[in-house]
């Protein structure tokens, strides 16, 4: 009987701890419907069209952008909030692609991991209902102005059908922008590295051919069905393909090999895919202009990553996305696969990286704005600071591609204002309370000097 007493009494401790936990953070509630028009005026607006505009005027209204002009030119009287902006950066909403956001929450947790599903061949997959609108990561990113996200799913050949979403929402068909997308294809390595008597060289796969002739046939039926009248039985996952093949959807290729993504552009001339964009992209600017004949464009892997080969230049990385700008393609940057929720929230200072190594300002902030929303097929709503466009976008004291000056005043996302709290903020603000308390008062922090 004592035990049994003692082992509640343990219990109503861990409850009890737990909903200490939870009270302590609360997510930041999703923001309301805008009911009435905002004015921004005074801010340098960096339109994502390669325009900047100074001393602007943007309006919304309905959580669409009705006004894009200067500030003398604007009729304030139609408008029932200004917000002074004054010395501040004005962007459009950044997109993150290729993330898991919202599909894991703790990497070292198998119970919170969400982005892979079993089997080899899975278009039919949607990686948009497992995202997580309570998930305490977005917050964190869109405190640094990445209001919207290509939620991936990983695994398989085949690893299923993306979706974008907007980083606020009660649940995710709130938060979807774009229910599917794509289709991700892992391409397999055509190469490895062979190491013998202390050498290393690169040996062609023995498995390479088997499996690019598995996945030419998986897409060749998948054609076939998307041709045929529809019958009384449905194929789910050829279904899950058929938008490929009429240009709705988007073939995103996983590779960064040469090879590999030369032999992904012929598979797609030869299947008649309209849209593709390679993924990583590595060699990208070794084939520039078999990508750019073809319309193929490149989510680049992170720019903060070492060089591939021991003989590439040590910032090639770097330099990588003014290198295929050069050639005219569509660029968009992305972060590192392995820890995308980490990593989300630097995606900004990435692009920053890029400008230091060749881009202008400009392109650097088309690479997360205009050129992602183009290649998702959302370029219709958001990405530029447009009249029609959604009013998603927001606002920098400093430079949001630095990160010495990132600092977000405001942001909205479809017109309704955000809250940039997080629980990021809300540790340092706790122990700022009391680790700083002796700072604050001009009492030393630490050793003194003699």
């Amino acid at each position: 009987m004592k035990t049994a007493k003692k082992f509640l009494r343990t219990a109503c401790a861990v409850v009890a701890l737990g909903a200490g936990a939870v009270t302590a953070w609360a997510q930041p509630t999703p923001g309301a419907e805008q009911t009435r028009s905002v004015l921004i005026l005074g801010a340098t607006a960096h339109l994502g069209t390669g325009d900047v505009l100074e001393d602007c005027a943007v309006g919304f209204r309905d959580g669409a952008i009705d006004y894009v002009g200067r500030s003398f030119q604007v009729n304030r009287q139609k408008y029932d909030d200004i917000v002074d902006a004054t010395g501040q950066h004005l962007y459009p909403g950044f997109i993150v692609t290729n993330t898991t956001l919202g599909l894991q929450e703790i990497g070292a947790v198998r119970a919170t991991q969400d982005q892979y599903e079993v089997g080899t061949f899975r278009p039919n997959v949607r990686s948009v209902i497992a995202f997580n609108t309570d998930s305490e990561i977005p917050p964190t990113v869109r405190t640094n102005g990445v209001l919207m996200g290509q939620i991936t799913p990983r695994g398989g050949v085949v690893s299923g059908s993306s979706g974008v979403v907007h980083f606020d929402g009660w649940n995710w068909e709130d938060a979807a922008i774009a229910m599917v997308d794509g289709i991700h294809l892992n391409w397999p390595s055509t190469h490895h590295r062979h190491n013998k008597d202390g050498k290393v060289d690169l040996q062609r796969r023995k498995t390479y051919d088997q499996q690019k002739h598995e996945i030419e046939r998986f897409f060749g039926e998948a054609q076939a069905y998307a041709a045929a009248p529809r019958g009384s039985v449905t194929d789910v996952r050829h279904e899950g393909m058929r938008g490929l093949f009429d240009g709705s959807l988007c073939l995103y290729v996983h590779t960064d090999d040469a090879r590999a993504i030369t032999e992904a552009v012929h598979f797609k001339r030869d299947l008649g895919i309209e849209r593709m964009a390679i993924v990583g992209g590595y060699d990208a600017y070794l084939v520039a202009d078999l990508l750019r004949e073809n319309n193929v464009a490149v989510m680049l892997q992170s720019v903060h990553s070492l060089p591939r080969f021991a003989d590439d230049d040590v910032d090639l990385p770097f330099k990588l996305p003014k290198l295929l700008m050069d050639e005219g393609l569509t660029v968009a940057l992305q972060v590192d696969k392995r820890m995308t929720e980490m990593n989300s929230r630097n995606l900004p200072f990435y692009a920053g990286t890029a400008r230091a190594y060749g881009l202008t300002e400009e392109q650097a902030i088309q690479a997360l704005t205009r050129n992602p929303a183009r290649i998702l097929g959302i370029d219709d709503q958001v990405g530029t600071l447009e009249r029609g466009k959604t009013a998603t976008l927001f606002l920098s004291e400093g430079d949001a591609l630095d990160m010495r000056t990132n600092s977000l005043t405001h942001a909205w996302i479809e017109g309704r204002q955000i809250d940039l709290d997080n629980r990021q903020r809300q540790l340092y603000r706790k122990f700022q309370t009391k680790y700083g308390a002796e700072i604050l008062d001009g009492a030393p922090s630490g050793p003194q000097a003699p």
